[in-house]
């Protein structure tokens, strides 16, 4: 059973940074691709980025196309998401999930993901 704890949620001003963390457990990642998503409130879940674990191909979301940063440890299995000049837009839960997608590309879609961890609250203030 995969396991995934985010962490790192917060209130945080416009224009500034924060950094999610999610700790994976339960299984081996080289064939999975971990991402995160977000969910406003009346919006549905949307893709902010992801990493395939083997290579550490990543994917972004043009909404936070060069103002983040998703990275992963192997050694602490742990996925990063370094989010900088941050936009009351960007206030969500997010939550970070996991796919058995071997060496195919990283999926923007939700349904391709069936583990998920508990949301972070992330609130940007303007």
């Amino acid at each position: 059973q995969v396991i995934l704890v985010p962490s790192g949620g917060g209130l945080v001003q416009a224009g500034g940074a924060l950094r999610l963390s999610c700790a994976a457990s339960g299984r081996t990642f080289s064939d999975c691709t971990l991402a995160w998503f977000r969910q406003a409130p009346g919006k549905e879940r949307e893709f902010v980025a992801g990493i395939r674990w083997s290579d550490s191909s990543t994917v972004y979301a043009d909404s936070v196309k060069g103002r983040s940063t998703i990275s992963r440890d192997n050694s602490k299995n742990t996925m990063y998401l370094q989010m900088t000049s941050l936009k009351p837009e960007d206030t969500a839960v997010y939550y970070c999930a996991a796919a058995r997608l071997y060496a195919r590309p990283v999926s923007t879609t939700v349904n391709d993901y069936n583990y998920w961890g508990r949301g972070t609250q992330v609130t940007v203030s303007s």
